[in-house]
């Protein structure tokens, strides 16, 4: 089992974990004024998925390591015209944190990217974040192209992020994910 999660602010109700279970997805959302970090540990602890793909920032740019002398992108984040990871410092550091925390539960981690996916599969004029929440076509369309069956619809563009993700996670155990970066310093698929 693997999950993706669309990560967002700590405190902002903005995280959400797209998982499977008996052949469904489902999301759970973090509630506003509770700790999402908290959430995704409860939920790894008690679902024990074995992979994460998660939608930040889990490493740093090589010349925090005196290698390179790029201290804003990592070579990933120039390919995919990512944000720098220092730009979001504050929730790269939270994503690395979370990282060393399951790392020792066995769970192995990928930096995702849902709108690298959404570029490559060309959903921006199919309505990608077009309006405040996403449209019924749009994601039918997206779970018809997956053979994917939702136990609701995305009611948010943050749960439909962590759709891509778990689908990023799909297309990383059938070997078709695209990936960018350099190992050493850190791998964005999408």
């Amino acid at each position: 089992m693997f999950v993706g999660i669309d990560y967002g602010s700590k405190l902002a109700g903005t995280t959400v974990i797209c998982y499977e279970q008996d052949g469904m997805l489902y999301f759970v959302q973090s509630e506003k004024k509770h700790n999402a970090d908290e959430l995704i540990l409860r939920f790894v602890r008690e679902h024990h998925p074995s992979a994460i793909f998660l939608d930040a920032p889990l490493s740093l740019p090589k010349a925090y390591f005196g290698k390179g002398e790029d201290f804003f992108y990592r070579a990933a984040d120039r390919a995919t015209r990512a944000m720098s990871p220092m730009f979001i410092g504050g929730l790269t550091a939270r994503a690395m944190r979370l990282h060393h925390q399951l790392s020792a539960d066995g769970v192995t981690f990928y930096e995702a990217y849902p709108a690298g996916l959404a570029n490559f599969l060309q959903l921006k004029p199919k309505g990608y974040k077009v309006g405040k929440t996403p449209e019924e076509a749009l994601i039918k369309a997206l779970c018809a192209q997956f053979s994917i069956e939702l136990a609701r619809l995305p009611v948010n563009w943050h749960q439909f992020d962590s759709l891509l993700a778990y689908i990023i996670g799909l297309r990383h155990s059938t070997n078709t994910a695209q990936v960018l970066g350099n190992r050493d310093e850190g791998l964005i698929y999408f």
